[in-house]
């Protein structure tokens, strides 16, 4: 396969036209144009779908393009890395991040790392959701237990769990009666099952309001709105200070971060170096090692 060919058809891809690809690299319009043709007529595959006004991969050009873009940055940068003698980790590293973990602690591990590495250009966007890391440009992303992604290899750096806590003035429900509480998601009563010393229980919860972020539901409870299922890193101090009350562990709610990337890929100096740098960060993997950081 002509990789020159190779690597026109993936710059039209990502630009969406032969215009914007070609205003783009600098390159010409009809060079770019028959490079594309020649791969099309080598593969005995229509990689665009071609229209009036626009251009659109085709199912086979997506896939194409989904599993050589990253390959040819990869060789782009190793090639590189040979020429200068050096593997110090440079260039864009694209990171996606929950939220949570991006309030409490990747702005100092990213100031950190930018210090170590400054010929990194970092980019970390918070997202909740599942991205397409291979579909967005990720380099690497971080998920809350994620599900099996035969794409993806990677490894847990991290763990947590849930608590219920409630502030002091609050009072533990009884078995018929129920508690106020603060959620994230639809405000209907619920039923927690709670682990303590004398065993799992069950406890009935109204919800009094639904916040979307783990610090704002931390802050509200600390106000004595009501009871909360947190990450034990994040209410650890508050427990021990006595400002809130544990009145136990959620039941399977074990939580573990995954530091992800594609596995049709060589791993890139610039990831090895963030993954390295994840360890040194949290060099046990516990609560703990969060909590020190939401200090």
């Amino acid at each position: 396969m002509d990789l020159l060919a190779l690597a026109d058809f993936n710059l039209v891809a990502r630009h969406g036209g032969f215009g914007k690809a070609a205003r783009a690299s600098g390159r010409p319009k009809a060079t770019l144009s028959r490079r594309v043709t020649d791969l099309e007529a080598a593969l005995d595959l229509r990689l665009f779908e071609r229209g009036a006004r626009d251009l659109k991969l085709t199912e086979e050009g997506r896939a194409l393009h989904e599993r050589t873009s990253a390959l040819l940055t990869e060789l782009d940068e190793t090639a590189a890395a040979i020429a200068s003698g050096s593997e110090v980790p440079r260039g864009r590293l694209r990171i996606s991040a929950p939220l949570f973990l991006s309030q409490t602690a990747m702005g100092r591990i990213a100031a950190s790392f930018a210090r170590r590495y400054p010929q990194v250009r970092l980019d970390i966007t918070t997202e909740d959701r599942a991205v397409d890391m291979i579909e967005e440009g990720y380099d690497l992303v971080i998920r809350v237990n994620p599900d099996p992604d035969e794409r993806l290899v990677g490894k847990a750096f991290l763990h947590d769990r849930l608590v219920v806590v409630a502030a002091p003035e609050i009072c533990r429900p009884a078995a018929e009666a129920s508690a106020p509480g603060v959620v994230r998601g639809p405000m209907t009563r619920q039923v927690w099952t709670v682990a303590t010393s004398e065993g799992a229980t069950t406890m009935k919860i109204d919800p009094v309001m639904s916040l979307s972020s783990l610090i704002m539901v931390r802050d509200a409870v600390r106000e004595g709105v009501g009871a909360a299922r947190l990450p034990i890193s994040l209410v650890s101090r508050d427990i021990a200070a006595g400002t809130l009350q544990h009145w136990g562990d959620v039941e399977g709610s074990d939580i573990a971060l995954w530091a992800l990337y594609p596995s049709r890929r060589l791993l890139s100096a610039r990831v090895s170096a963030f993954l390295a740098h994840l360890k040194l960060a949290f060099p046990n993997g516990t609560p703990e090692d969060l909590a020190a950081y939401i200090g």
